[in-house]
């Protein structure tokens, strides 16, 4: 099969529409609508994302999503972005919608007096955030106008930089190896329209550059295309057809903490300023679903699917066994559905296979007389007949084993 094809067969907005995941309407440009089944695979990143996120020691905040224009003004990012930024009035004064978080989670790490016993600070915010794309450049959910960006700020003292960067990079490789991706890195230095001196910018570079060289990556320079505030590393993942997709970016910012005069108190009673860590690994949740729904070709793992299960009963007198098997299952944690309509087996079969739905379980009088289920693995076609506790260790055992590689 060519690579074209290829791309045609797993075009995230046909799949979408097809597994009915989400739908975009001109009610809304640039912001999609997400489906049932669309909403069970953004929640089971986002619960993975906090999982991982809470055993690397991170705290979960949340911003608010419109915050005074001289906010913006004074972070740097009014200068950088007001042309793609929503505006509003409230009490007559001028608000933003704010673009990104970073702002923030500086208000607040300055929400109190800091001890350097504190640091490292390591505040991660799924963030909903606004910015105003041209509508000809709106497509899916790979560009979008409204978006989560999953947000991580770490506030650090300088002797910390480097073991944060080794962590991060940690947690960003746990996240890709997950989902079975390969990737590329980048580090981007200083632009044209810098914010600070050129000192501290090559020493950011220099510890972004240093904690490369120590785990022995391979990567790539780009010069001039850091952020205005800092140097960046961008992670670039390869999907199944080779595809490369810029997702994840560690930036390191020595700028905002001296606008916002950031500062915690050293060992010697002293006011001093952090260095602050901005990261991000999906990079936004809805392109992150939009690559992985192509990577996949909507054909998710196990633990991912929207549904995991569907039970398929043979005519209406199966169909109270099948209630009492997705209850079992449900127990258990899986996404289970019951198809109940009055159709042959046949068909509910093939339809579930199109809607590319793991496991199917066929039950008519033979099952409920061996109180046994026969499991159908969509991949494959094969047919078990087990009983509900030897299905429930088989599918753990599947979900724990996390084979997230796509076909």
């Amino acid at each position: 099969m060519s690579i074209q094809s290829e791309v045609e067969k797993r075009n995230h907005r046909k799949l979408g529409q097809e597994l009915e995941l989400f739908v975009s309407m001109e009610e809304a440009p640039g912001m999609p609508f997400y489906l049932p089944k669309g909403m069970l695979l953004r929640n089971e990143l986002e619960d993975f994302w906090k999982r991982e996120h809470r055993k690397a020691g991170y705290q979960e905040i949340r911003t608010p999503i419109m915050m005074k224009q001289e906010l913006w003004e004074k972070s740097g990012h009014w200068n950088h972005y007001h042309e793609n930024m929503y505006f509003s009035e409230v009490d007559d004064q001028k608000y933003a919608i704010k673009p990104m978080s970073c702002p923030g989670a500086v208000l607040i790490y300055k929400n109190k007096r800091r001890s350097y016993r504190e640091l490292p600070l390591r505040y991660g915010e799924l963030g909903l955030v606004h910015r105003h794309e041209l509508s000809g450049s709106l497509s899916g959910l790979l560009r979008v106008r409204s978006f989560t960006q999953d947000d991580a700020h770490l506030f650090v003292r300088e002797d910390q930089i480097r073991s944060e960067l080794h962590k991060v990079l940690d947690l960003i490789d746990l996240f890709y190896s997950k989902f079975g991706f390969d990737y590329k890195v980048e580090l981007s230095t200083r632009p044209e329209d810098f914010m600070g001196s050129v000192a501290l910018w090559d020493k950011a570079e220099g510890d972004l550059e240093g904690v490369l060289k120590e785990r022995g990556v391979n990567y790539h320079v780009n010069k001039g295309d850091g952020a205005f505030y800092g140097p960046k590393i961008d992670f670039h993942i390869l999907d199944v057809i080779g595809r490369s997709w810029q997702c994840g970016t560690v930036q390191l910012d020595f700028q905002m903490p001296k606008k916002f005069e950031c500062e915690y108190i050293n060992e010697d009673n002293e006011a001093v300023r952090p260095i602050m860590i901005h990261r991000a690994i999906y990079g936004s949740i809805e392109r992150f679903m939009a690559i992985i729904i192509e990577h996949f070709g909507g054909d998710f793992p196990l633990w991912l699917a929207p549904h995991q299960v569907k039970i398929l009963p043979i005519s209406d007198a199966h169909f109270q066994y099948a209630q009492g098997v997705k209850s079992q299952l449900e127990r258990e944690g899986f996404r289970v559905e019951v198809d109940d309509r009055v159709e042959k087996v046949g068909l509910k079969i093939r339809e579930a296979e199109m809607q590319k739905v793991p496991y199917m379980m066929v039950i008519g009088d033979k099952e409920i007389k061996g109180e046994v289920i026969s499991l159908r693995k969509r991949k494959g076609g094969n047919v078990s007949i087990l009983r509900i506790k030897e299905v429930i260790l088989k599918l753990q055992e599947e979900v724990n084993g996390l084979n997230s590689k796509a076909n």
